[in-house]
């Protein structure tokens, strides 16, 4: 079993920071890409940012300067600072990481809970 479990979020005002943190545990043999994604009321869900296990990484243009993924591989867990929110990124964020389970197969992504972040105006 592979458990994915995210903490942070909350409401803040418009300029605010506010940080994320998801942690995978379980049968984990290694991980490889992880990442964060978030879907808005009425919209679909969509890619935020992702990091490499060599730690290249990659942000959809709407947070680029604003949010920092970044992952601590011993705790098998991805984070993501996001300072000066506005009322745009309030959605529901996801973590995922493509976890392998074992030495022999593949990877197959793992999804956390879910977090509200909501920004207020």
């Amino acid at each position: 079993q592979v458990q994915v479990v995210e903490s942070g979020g909350g409401l803040v005002q418009a300029g605010a920071s506010l940080g994320l943190s998801c942690a995978a545990s379980g049968s984990i043999f290694s991980i490889n890409r992880m990442g964060w994604y978030r879907q808005a009321p009425g919209k679909q869900r969509e890619l935020v940012a992702v990091i490499t296990s060599v730690g290249v990484t990659n942000y959809a243009d709407s947070v680029k300067g604003r949010f920092t993924i970044s992952r601590d591989n011993a705790k098998n867990t991805v984070y993501l600072q996001m300072n000066s929110l506005k009322p745009e990124d309030t959605a529901v964020y996801y973590c995922n990481h493509e976890i392998k389970r074992g030495y022999k197969g593949g990877y197959y992504d793992y999804w956390g809970q879910g977090t509200q972040v909501t920004v207020s105006s």
